[in-house]
């Protein structure tokens, strides 16, 4: 009986247990969006799935992003078996664009006081599209967003204005107009209001939040991700590309320094590595690699810097059109000019200093002799001794020279210097 008593007792503290703990999978997304957003919050959802979490809270506070990544997010979010919670915070933060997407996806919408949300309108590459291409990217976007919003029981009349007027709206307008459910001061207050309440899933079932002080779990990213997610901004992508690019430049001017030429080749495969998840525009690459170009054609020609700023302007250009996609995802001014000015001088120069080098009068060696002036040592009739850069060298010369007489180094046969006369005036290293 006893025994019975202590399992009973047992499986009731367990029991209490398990109902205490509501865990939450929390993830933030605080930047653009690309690909790699989409990888963190496919794992964060999977993770939640996999411990049996109550529900799944995305923090969002994003300028928007790519198009692409964007509707396959959707898709993650609205097929996850475990409810998502959309939280634009904190206070002044958005969820604008792309941003708006995914916080529609979400069974829960929610804000914090002082944010926005919408404007949502596609930009084409980050160009102008004309009026036909305009209207086919808007519909198909329209489409898709009215097609969750509604599922959700939201105002899909007014969330399609978001992409077809770009209309935008601060939490209270969201909330007035049942664009989101809540506005919440805190992640507190949010799980308080979420607690008990019925919900409808994509898919038409209804389900109990059970959220009854949550244990929220923040999603840790692995190091790829934390790797991928720090450089994958494309103005860092783009100042460690170009750093890359100018340590293997001064490898190949002066090899054997060997550690340039290692840095900048990781350097490089690092910049790569960041622009591969991002859509690269090859009108942007060929303008950097014109720039490079013209660089070297200007240590080699006097232009009177016209190339070099020839190269600085197609560098600038070309950074700024690197990157395909909505202005939040492209090369800033500043970076541009910031990296290209310093790169520009930087290269220049060492390329003055190597074409300089290599036209100077050689000094070692056989070559180096020539033009070399000494003493003529004993009489020239023709052959002697002569005193040239320290040493004593067989001499011969055309003509005769006496002894103690100036002479120019004219030609080098083996151990013997041929030699010429020269005047007082020539001086003498000796």
């Amino acid at each position: 009986m006893l025994v019975r008593v202590l399992l009973g007792v047992c499986w009731l503290l367990l029991a209490a247990g398990g109902n205490a703990e509501s865990r939450v999978i929390a993830v933030t997304v605080d930047g653009v969006v690309h690909p790699i957003t989409l990888e963190i919050l496919g794992n964060a959802l999977d993770q939640a799935q996999q411990e049996n979490a109550k529900a799944v809270l995305i923090r969002l506070n994003t300028p928007g992003g790519l198009l692409a990544a964007t509707g396959e997010i959707t898709e993650s979010i609205v097929g996850s078996p475990v409810p998502v919670v959309t939280y634009v915070t904190p206070s002044g933060g958005r969820a604008a664009s792309a941003g708006f997407f995914i916080l529609q996806a979400g069974d829960v919408a929610a804000m914090s006081p002082g944010t926005r949300t919408g404007a949502a309108s596609p930009v084409l590459m980050g160009q102008e599209m004309d009026e036909v291409m305009r209207r086919k990217v808007e519909n198909d976007a329209s489409a898709a967003l009215r097609s969750v919003v509604e599922k959700r029981g939201r105002n899909a009349e007014l969330a399609e204005k978001t992409v077809l007027e770009a209309k935008a709206f601060t939490e209270t307008e969201a909330l007035e107009n049942n664009l989101i459910e809540l506005v919440a001061t805190s992640e507190t207050a949010l799980f308080e209001e979420l607690n008990g309440r019925e919900i409808v899933r994509f898919d038409g079932e209804r389900q109990t939040l059970e959220l009854d002080s949550p244990v929220i779990v923040d999603y840790e990213l692995t190091t790829r991700e934390s790797f991928v997610s720090a450089i994958a901004d494309p103005n860092i992508a783009f100042v460690i590309l170009i750093l890359g690019a100018l340590g293997i430049y001064v490898e190949f001017s002066s090899p054997g320094l060997i550690v340039p030429g290692v840095a900048g080749g990781i350097l490089v495969l690092l910049g790569l590595s960041a622009l591969s998840v991002l859509p690269v525009n090859w009108i942007g690459v060929a303008l950097l690699v014109l720039a490079v170009v013209l660089f070297v054609l200007e240590a080699n020609f006097a232009s009177h810097g016209i190339l070099s700023i020839g190269g600085s302007v197609a560098m600038v250009l070309g950074a700024l059109l690197l990157i395909e996609g909505p202005p939040e995802l492209r090369i800033r001014l500043g970076t541009a000019v910031g990296v290209t000015l310093p790169f520009a001088a930087i290269t220049v120069f060492l390329l003055t200093l190597i074409i300089r080098a290599r036209r100077n009068k050689v000094v070692t060696g056989r070559a180096g002799m020539i033009g070399e002036l000494g003493l003529a040592e004993t009489d020239l009739s023709p052959a002697g001794s002569v005193f040239v850069h320290g040493e004593y060298w067989d001499g011969v010369s055309d003509s005769a020279i006496a002894a103690g007489s100036r002479i120019r180094v004219v030609e080098v046969d083996g151990l013997k210097l041929k030699v010429e006369s020269v005047g007082q005036e020539g001086g003498s290293n000796d």
